[in-house]
Formats: structure tokens, C-alpha cells, sequence
């Protein structure tokens, strides 16, 4: 009991952990921004199209709910938080939801039009977005038709798809810092493995869950 109550407590600690860097290196992104100037960081790329409305709205709509999205998202995959505090787990849940399906990936889809680099890194972003938006769809309308065991296997896969935010950011640090390469094609491999790498780490986790799911059952049934 006193093993199982301390895995508990170590599985909290390290998924808090993990979430306090998410969180540090996702406001360490936005705070650039903060300022409304229109010749920091990223937008530094984007002098050709910054005076469009519609860019900076969706730009700004965009980096403004990234941080809300993240943390509420972290609040939907603690056991404990789902046991004990309910009500926390909903209404993170419907922030989450709310915000990604309204304002972030809509937002989100008017940039990967005018994403830096050539066809091929747009398009990276153009599967992403739409990809993200019926994850979550799914994981919400599970949750309506109270299929939770799915409504939790679309909203892994839809935070995956939320962290490519930052494993973009830890790709770029590794492959400039590691390897020389000419910057559009560091850039085109980060557009790619940021959310391609997420998505097949978390299948990979569902097919070796369903694998041990299914080796339990076979045992059962040889000792029955």
C-alpha cells in the first residue's frame, strides 16, 4: 500500500515538474510579445504581412491563450486531480475545449497560411491545425456521450498536439546547437517532427497499453 501511495506521489511530482518547464518555456515565448511591438522575435519574419488585421488578430488571439490552453490541459490527465477534485477537472476541461476549438486552432489555421518557409513546411502546419481541432472535437463530444474511455485517448492525443508548441522550440535549441544545417531546412524537420514525433510517441504508448491489456486477459483466461 505505502509502494503504491509513493509511485502516486512520485507520478504527481514528475508530471508537475514537467508542466512547470512546459509552462516556463511557453511564457518564455509569449513574453516577447507582451509589448505589442511589432519587430520582435518571430515577427521579425512576418514584416511583410504584420500589417494585415486579420494576421495580428489571429496572431495575438493565438499567443493569448496558448499558456491558458497548456495549463488547463495539464489538469486533465491527474488521476488524483479526476478522483478528488471533479469539478476542477470539468471546468479545466471546458476552458481547455472552449478556447482551442474557438480561438486557438482558428487562429492558429490563419497563420499556418503564412507560416515561414516553402510548401512543404506550410503544409506541415495546414495538417497540424485541422488535426488538433477534431482531436479535441472527439475528445469533447466523448465526453458528452459519456465515453470516457475514448473521451481520454483524444484528449492525449489532442495535448500531444498542444505540446508541439514547445517540443518546435526544443527541436530548433537541439538542431542548432548539435548540427550546421541551412535554416529553412531546420526549420522544414522542426514544422514536421514537433507534432509528428508527439503523436507517434503517444501511439506507441496506446499500442504497448492495449498489448499489456491484452497478455493480462490471455494469462487470465489460461489460468481459468
Amino acid at each position: 500500500m505505502k509502494t503504491k501511495i509513493s509511485s502516486i506521489k512520485m507520478t504527481t511530482l514528475l508530471w508537475a515538474g514537467l508542466i512547470s518547464f512546459f509552462s516556463y518555456q511557453m511564457f518564455q515565448i509569449i513574453s516577447p510579445y507582451t509589448s505589442w511591438e511589432w519587430n520582435v522575435d518571430f515577427l521579425i519574419t512576418k514584416q511583410d504581412i504584420i500589417h494585415l488585421d486579420y494576421y495580428r488578430i489571429a496572431f495575438y488571439s493565438h499567443i493569448s491563450t496558448s499558456l491558458i490552453v497548456l495549463l488547463s490541459g495539464a489538469f486533465l490527465f491527474s488521476d488524483f486531480i479526476l478522483k478528488n477534485y471533479s469539478k476542477l477537472h470539468r471546468y479545466a476541461g471546458r476552458t481547455y475545449v472552449f478556447l482551442l476549438l474557438l480561438i486557438a486552432a482558428p487562429s492558429g489555421m490563419v497563420m499556418a497560411f503564412h507560416a515561414n518557409g516553402d510548401w512543404l513546411t506550410k503544409l506541415s502546419f495546414l495538417i497540424l491545425t485541422p488535426l488538433w481541432w477534431w482531436f479535441t472535437w472527439k475528445g469533447f463530444r466523448t465526453a458528452l456521450q459519456k465515453d470516457f474511455k475514448a473521451h481520454r485517448v483524444w484528449m492525449i492525443r489532442s495535448y500531444a498536439l498542444t505540446l508541439s508548441a514547445i517540443s518546435l522550440r526544443v527541436y530548433q535549441m537541439i538542431l542548432g546547437t548539435f548540427f550546421f544545417m541551412e535554416p529553412e531546412v531546420q526549420y522544414l524537420l522542426v514544422s514536421w517532427g514537433s507534432w509528428v514525433g508527439n503523436l507517434v510517441v503517444v501511439e506507441f504508448y496506446f499500442s504497448m497499453k492495449k498489448l499489456k491489456s491484452n497478455r493480462f486477459v490471455s494469462w487470465r483466461n489460461l489460468e481459468i
